[in-house]
């Protein structure tokens, strides 16, 4: 029986698909003046920042990169970040069901912290994994199992949902049960990780309810 839901944040619970677009085309155009493909940026959407950053600009150390990405990202968060319709409602449904809930981002605590408080949403988890708490990142194992351990949860017991292929590729190499969300902009075929294999797909918050209740 599931009693613990794990949660991506970006694009997941919060709809940060604008302000993480637009960041990246700032970096794109602050280092090489020009802009790129959005399939392009959203195929990594998910993976540890550090990681893409120095990937897509080897020339320039990621943290120098990263910074250029964050500072756009902190001054535009506030006008383009957004809830989605019904998943915060979910989540507080959930919660007075007495499922215990845990962020597992690949986001800083830092800047996850500070959105939840820009919504005033903190309050309905019981936990929270960042790329601050473990080495190794998604789709690694570690992060799930950190979140598990802090919910004391076992791993049949949980649920991963998230919206792209390092949300769903991290859970299969953690051995917990994943679904893909209907509402993301990745695509569920990403090349990145091709062996990711989602166990659900649910197009609606109304939709993840339901799966959830019956599991």
């Amino acid at each position: 029986m599931i009693n613990t839901i794990l949660w991506d944040f970006d694009g997941t619970l919060l709809n940060t698909n604008d302000v993480i677009l637009e960041s990246w085309q700032h970096t794109y155009e602050h280092y090489y003046g020009h802009r790129m493909p959005v399939e392009h940026i959203t195929k990594c959407f998910g993976e540890p920042l550090l990681v893409t950053m120095a990937r897509e600009f080897p020339d320039v150390p990621p943290k120098d990169s990263a910074e250029v990405y964050r500072d756009f990202q902190k001054d535009k968060a506030y006008v383009w970040a957004k809830t989605i319709p019904g998943v915060f409602e979910l989540v507080e449904y959930l919660k007075g069901k007495g499922y215990k809930q845990c962020i597992v981002t690949s986001r800083t605590m830092e800047s996850t912290l500070r959105y939840l408080s820009l919504f005033d949403k903190g309050h309905l988890f019981d936990g929270l994994v960042t790329c601050d708490d473990t080495d190794k990142h998604k789709p690694e194992p570690e992060p799930i199992l950190l979140g598990l351990e802090k919910m004391k949860s076992k791993k049949e017991e949980a649920l991963m949902v998230g919206d792209g292929v390092f949300d769903i590729k991290c859970a299969n190499n953690a051995g917990v049960k994943s679904v893909l969300v209907g509402w993301r902009i990745t695509d569920s075929d990403n090349s990145v990780i091709p062996d990711a294999v989602h166990d659900f797909e649910t197009e609606t918050p109304e939709d993840l309810k339901k799966l959830i209740e019956t599991l």
